[in-house]
C-alpha cells in the first residue's frame, strides 16, 4: 500500500482566487487529522507578519536577498494579472486548520537553502532567469486569461526546457524533501493512535505531480525521515 491514500494533494496556482476557494472547500469537506502547506517556518512566519523588503533592505542580505526581492515582485506582478495576493490560499490552510483544531506543518525546504542553490545555477540560466524577470516589469497590456490553470502548465513545461537546473532545484528536489515530510507525518499520526491518518496538504501545481509520484511508490513502512525539518505550528 502506498502513502498516496492517506495524503490529498491539492495544486494551486500561488495567485488565483479559485485555488483559494478550493483549499477551503477541501479542508473543510475532507476534515482531515492534519494540514500540510507548501512554505518553510522563514516564509511563514514573513507572511504573517506581511512586512513586503524594499529594494534597499534585500540588497544588506547580499545576493541571496536580492533574488528574494526580485522573485517576490514577479509574483506580485502574476498576483495582479490573477486577481490575488501570493500566498491568500496558504493563508486559506492556515485559517481552516485552525477553525478545524488540527496541527498545521511546514513542509517546504528551508529558503535559505534554495536561494543558495539558485546563486549556484549556471550563468546561462541565471543571466536569462535575469533578464526574463526584468520583462516581468515592464508595462505590457494582456487580455484576460480564459483557462489560468492551462496557462499555468504550459508555464510549467517552458520553465522546464529553459532552466533545467533551476527545474531541477526548485521543482524535483522540493518535491523530493516535501514528499519525505508528508510520509513523517503520517507516520507520526499512527505513532498518536491514529489508525488511518487523513492529510491535506496545499502545494503548488507543478509540484502536485510529482509528490503524488513519490507517495505512490513510498511502501508504506514505520518510517521517520531523517531529513524531517519541521513541525507543527
Amino acid at each position: 500500500m502506498s502513502y498516496l491514500r492517506y495524503v490529498r494533494l491539492i495544486g494551486t496556482m500561488h495567485v488565483s482566487p479559485r485555488s483559494r476557494e478550493e483549499v477551503l472547500r477541501t479542508i473543510l469537506s475532507e476534515r482531515p487529522h492534519a494540514v500540510a502547506i507548501e512554505l518553510d517556518r522563514a516564509r511563514f512566519l514573513a507572511m504573517n507578519e506581511e512586512k513586503k523588503l524594499t529594494l534597499e533592505e534585500s540588497l544588506r542580505f547580499g545576493r541571496k536577498g536580492l533574488i528574494n526581492y526580485v522573485l517576490a515582485k514577479v509574483e506580485e506582478k502574476l498576483g495582479e494579472e490573477f486577481g490575488m495576493k501570493p500566498g491568500e490560499e496558504m493563508k486559506a490552510a492556515i485559517n481552516a486548520a485552525q477553525t478545524l483544531g488540527v496541527p498545521l506543518y511546514l513542509i517546504d525546504e528551508d529558503i535559505n537553502l534554495i536561494l543558495s542553490k539558485i546563486l549556484a545555477a549556471p550563468g546561462r540560466e541565471k543571466l536569462l532567469m535575469a533578464l526574463e524577470a526584468l520583462g516581468i516589469f515592464l508595462p505590457v497590456k494582456s487580455g484576460e486569461i480564459a483557462d489560468p490553470m492551462a496557462e499555468y502548465r504550459v508555464m510549467m513545461i517552458q520553465f522546464r526546457r529553459r532552466y533545467p537546473y533551476l527545474y531541477r532545484v526548485l521543482v524535483e528536489e522540493r518535491n523530493e524533501v516535501m514528499a519525505r515530510n508528508l510520509i513523517s507525518i503520517v507516520e507520526n499520526l499512527k505513532l498518536w493512535g491514529v489508525k488511518r491518518p487523513r492529510v491535506v496538504a496545499v502545494v503548488g501545481l507543478g509540484h502536485k505531480p510529482g509528490i503524488e509520484h513519490l507517495l505512490d511508490r513510498a511502501k508504506e513502512r514505520r518510517f521517520l525521515s531523517p531529513y524531517w525539518t519541521t513541525g507543527a505550528v
